[in-house]
C-alpha cells in the first residue's frame, strides 16, 4: 500500500492524537489533526513514561526532545499512610529496551508532542459534530462549517468520544466511584515530602496519595484519589473534602494538602469505559481513550495511547489495504488493553478500605466505597 497517497484525518490533539499523528506522518501520509479547543493545553500533573514508550520515540527520532522535559526513575514505592515501606520495585522494561521511566508534566510532554508535528497540521476550533462512515472515504463535519473527507479517519478523541459514540459504542462512561485532586507543587511547598527519583503511593482507609518528582523542575505532582459516592464529572469539592481524605496520613502530606492552592488544584471524578468490541470500520478507528479509556491507578493511559499509535503506524506501513492494517491493530492491542483496563478498575482491595485509623470505625469507608 502506498501511504504517500494516503489522506489522513485525526480527530482530536491530546497525547493519542499527537502521538498518532506524529507516526503516520512519518510514513509519507498526508495528516492533518482536527481539535475542538482554541488552544492546545493540559491541566497541570505529572505522569510516567514507561521504556516502551520511550523506544517508540526514539524508533521516531524525537526521544532527545522528550528526555529534555522529563526525568529519569528507577523504581517506585508503595508505603502505608504514615510512610512505612509495604513494597518497592524497579520499573519494568529496563532490561528490554535499554531505557528507564521517566517523568514528565502532562504540559510539557504535550508541547514536546506538537512541537514535532510541522506547522499547519493541527487545526485547532474545529469540534466534531458528526461523521458519515456509510460511503467510500469517511466525512467529518464541524461546527465551524467545515467538511473534511479522508481515507483513514482516526478517533483520538478522549473518554467522550464521538466518533466511538457515532460508530461504535454509545454506552456512556462509568463512574469509578472516586475523586482525584491534583497539582504540581514547588518542592518547598512540600513540608518535607521525600524527593528523589522515586514516585511513592500511600494507602490508607480508602485513599491513595502518589507523590511524582519531577525533578528537572523542582517539583512534585501531588495527587490525592479518595473514594466518593458524588459522580459529577467536574465536582466542586473544596480544601475542607480535601482533607478529610488524608486524616490520618503522615503528617507531610496533611500539612501539604492543607497549604494547597486551590486555585491550582484540578478535582474531578475518575470515570472509565467498559472494553468494547470493535474499534474500527474499513477506514475509521479509535485510539487511546477513546478506544480503551482506563482508571489511572497503573498509570497506563498515555503509555497506551503511544502505543497504539506505534502498532497501528507499523500495521499500516506493512499491509495491503486500510481495512487489513485496521484490523491486525486491533488484533494486536485490543488484548492488552482489554487486560489493563480490568486490572486498572481493582484500585482498591477490602484490606486498602479497611484500614482505619484512631477515632475511626471499620467499614465507614466501604460503605462508601459500595455507594
Amino acid at each position: 500500500m502506498d501511504l504517500k497517497n494516503l489522506d489522513i484525518a485525526i480527530v482530536g490533539a491530546g497525547y493519542a492524537g499527537a502521538a498518532t499523528a506524529k507516526a503516520l506522518s512519518r510514513l509519507g501520509a498526508t495528516v492533518n489533526v482536527y481539535e475542538k479547543a482554541r488552544e492546545i493545553r493540559e491541566v497541570g500533573a505529572g505522569i510516567g513514561l514507561r521504556p516502551s514508550s520511550l523506544a517508540a520515540f526514539r524508533s521516531w527520532g524525537m526521544l532527545d526532545a522528550i528526555e529534555r522535559v522529563t526525568s529519569p526513575s528507577e523504581s517506585f514505592e508503595i508505603l502505608t499512610a504514615t510512610g512505612q515501606r509495604i513494597a518497592e520495585e524497579e520499573w519494568p522494561e529496563k532490561d528490554v529496551f535499554g531505557l528507564t521511566t521517566r517523568f514528565v508534566h502532562r504540559g510539557d510532554f504535550i508541547d514536546a508532542l506538537i512541537g514535532e508535528l510541522p506547522d499547519g497540521m493541527v487545526h485547532t476550533s474545529h469540534t466534531l459534530t458528526r461523521i458519515d462512515d456509510t460511503g467510500t472515504r469517511p466525512v467529518l463535519e464541524f461546527a465551524n462549517g467545515k467538511t473534511v473527507t479522508a481515507d483513514l479517519v482516526i478517533g483520538a478523541d478522549g473518554i467522550r468520544s464521538l466518533v466511538r459514540e457515532q460508530l461504535f459504542d454509545d454506552r456512556p462512561p462509568i463512574y469509578a466511584g472516586e475523586h482525584a485532586y491534583r497539582a504540581v507543587i514547588d518542592i518547598a511547598d512540600a513540608h518535607g515530602l521525600p524527593f528523589d527519583d522515586k514516585l511513592r503511593m500511600y494507602l490508607g482507609h480508602g485513599t491513595k496519595i502518589y507523590s511524582l518528582p519531577l525533578e528537572h523542575r523542582g517539583q512534585i505532582s501531588f495527587d490525592i484519589t479518595a473514594l466518593n459516592p458524588d459522580p459529577t464529572p467536574n465536582p466542586r469539592d473544596g480544601k475542607q473534602a480535601m482533607l478529610a481524605t488524608v486524616a490520618g496520613f503522615e503528617d507531610a502530606i496533611v500539612q501539604t494538602t492543607r497549604d494547597l492552592d486551590m486555585g491550582i488544584v484540578n478535582v474531578r471524578a475518575v470515570y472509565d469505559i467498559d472494553p468494547i468490541e470493535v474499534w474500527h470500520s474499513e477506514a475509521v478507528a479509535l485510539v487511546g481513550d477513546a478506544a480503551h479509556a482506563m482508571c489511572h491507578h497503573q498509570g497506563q493511559g498515555a503509555n497506551s495511547a503511544i502505543l497504539d499509535a506505534q502498532v497501528l503506524a507499523e500495521a499500516l506501513a506493512g499491509a495491503d489495504s486500510v481495512a487489513a492494517a485496521l484490523a491486525q491493530y486491533q488484533a494486536a492491542r485490543k488484548p492488552i488493553t482489554d487486560g489493563l483496563q480490568k486490572v486498572s478498575r481493582e484500585g482498591w482491595s477490602e484490606d486498602e478500605i479497611q484500614t482505619v485509623f484512631p477515632g475511626q470505625k471499620p467499614g465507614d469507608l466501604a460503605a462508601t466505597a459500595k455507594g
